[in-house]
């Protein structure tokens, strides 16, 4: 789940390897609950059963969902497992019994679960039934961008270079990114230190009450790029969590967990 507001400035919460080992098998249970999912997207389907999927498998393996009840100061606490965004919507969208899957869609499912104290907390896109080829590269630049963000986590770098790298990417494939929703440090909270946008202006290291911070050893973090065909205005719906793009053009949502080592960082949402 995006963050919008950052944390107050304590710094990223370093985690030992114990701690990221359980990160790790928090994630694989996400990604367990992403699979499932998959195997269910179809024409037909509603978004309320793929909920009710993702909550079986949190629970048979000992997990919590993390979503269900976060709070919101001008909403009701999200009342789901899982958040499903079809076409337009941008991430936030409630389950629905009466939200159903069409042929040619886009659906965006993000996931998070609370395992032995710690959080894991992943998204994907995917179509649904055969797509055209122009939905089909958004969903692949899209799920790019995150790889680029994943790759450029790397001690010497900053949060701030990171959301740079994504931008840039993204800019280069004739797409928009979210600049209100945010990646976002992950550990005993969803929502830690430190912040990490889809963007950044080159040459600062603090924006919007984002921080860059150099990446170091025992960070752990969510980058989630949002990816639009048009314009990055949004707009919230009338549900106070729903976001979806003004111009009601189509996007897409990818996100992993990643903890930082002295090599290659480890994503931790992987099955």
């Amino acid at each position: 789940m995006t963050s919008t507001s950052a944390p107050a400035h304590n710094g990223p919460i370093l985690k030992t390897a114990d701690e990221i080992a359980i990160m790790r098998e928090a994630g694989r249970i996400v990604a367990r609950a992403h699979q499932a999912m998959r195997e269910a997207v179809r024409p037909g389907v509603s978004t309320a059963a793929l909920d009710r999927i993702a909550e079986t498998v949190l629970r048979d393996h000992g997990a919590a969902p993390v979503f269900k009840g976060y709070p919101k100061h001008n909403a009701a606490p999200f009342p789901a497992t899982i958040t499903a965004c079809i076409n337009e919507e941008l991430v936030h969208g409630i389950p629905s019994p009466h939200r159903i899957l069409r042929e040619g869609d886009i659906i965006s499912l993000d996931c998070g679960c609370t395992f032995q104290g710690f959080v894991g907390d992943a998204a994907f896109s995917m179509g649904v039934g055969e797509i055209r080829p122009a939905v089909q590269r958004l969903l692949d630049v899209t799920e790019e961008s995150l790889a680029v963000g994943i790759a450029a986590s790397v001690l010497g770098r900053e949060t701030a270079d990171v959301a740079e790298a994504v931008h840039q990417f993204v800019l280069r494939h004739g797409y928009s990114v979210a600049r209100e929703y945010t990646g976002h440090g992950v550990g005993r909270s969803m929502h830690e230190e430190p912040q990490v946008p889809n963007w950044w202006p080159r040459g600062r290291r603090q924006q919007r009450g984002w921080k860059s911070y150099p990446l170091a050893v025992g960070m752990t973090y969510a980058i989630e790029p949002m990816v639009i065909a048009g314009r990055p205005d949004l707009a919230e719906l009338s549900d106070g969590w729903t976001v979806v793009t003004r111009a009601r053009s189509l996007c897409a949502h990818f996100e992993h967990t990643i903890a930082i080592t002295d090599g290659a960082p480890i994503i931790l949402t992987l099955p």
